[in-house]
C-alpha cells in the first residue's frame, strides 16, 4: 500500500527557508514522476515543482530561482527546498506521485505560513 506524508511546513517570516520533506512507503521513487502542488485559501490547487522519473525538474513560474525539488531514492523521500519565501507562497502543500502505470497518490499536505 501506498503512502505519502508531507513535513516541514510552519510560520516563517518573508525572505526566509523551509525545506519541505515528502515521505513515501510502499513505492519505489524512480518508477514516478513526482509533484510538489499548493492550495492557498479560495484557491484552486496549483502545480508548483516537478520532477520526472529520469530527474528532469520543472517548475512554475513564480517560484524558479527560489525552490528546488530533489529525492531521495535510498529514503524513499523528496523534498521541495524553498528559499527566499514570500507571502504569496502561503498554502498548503501537497505531494503527489504519479507512477508509470497510472496510478496516481497524494499526501495529506503541510501548511506553509509566510507572514511577519
Amino acid at each position: 500500500q501506498v503512502h505519502l506524508v508531507e513535513s516541514g511546513g510552519g510560520l516563517v517570516q518573508p525572505g526566509g527557508s523551509l525545506r519541505l520533506s515528502c515521505a513515501t512507503s510502499g513505492m519505489i521513487l524512480s518508477e514516478n514522476v513526482m509533484g510538489w502542488y499548493r492550495q492557498a485559501p479560495g484557491k484552486q490547487r496549483e502545480l508548483v515543482a516537478a520532477m520526472t522519473r529520469g530527474g528532469r525538474t520543472n517548475y512554475t513560474d513564480s517560484v524558479k530561482g527560489r525552490f528546488a525539488i530533489s529525492r531521495d531514492n535510498a529514503k524513499k523521500t523528496w523534498y521541495l527546498q524553498m528559499n527566499n519565501l514570500k507571502p504569496e507562497d502561503t498554502g498548503r502543500y501537497y505531494c503527489k506521485a504519479v507512477h508509470y502505470s497510472g496510478g496516481f497518490y497524494w499526501g495529506t499536505g503541510t501548511q506553509v505560513t509566510v507572514s511577519s
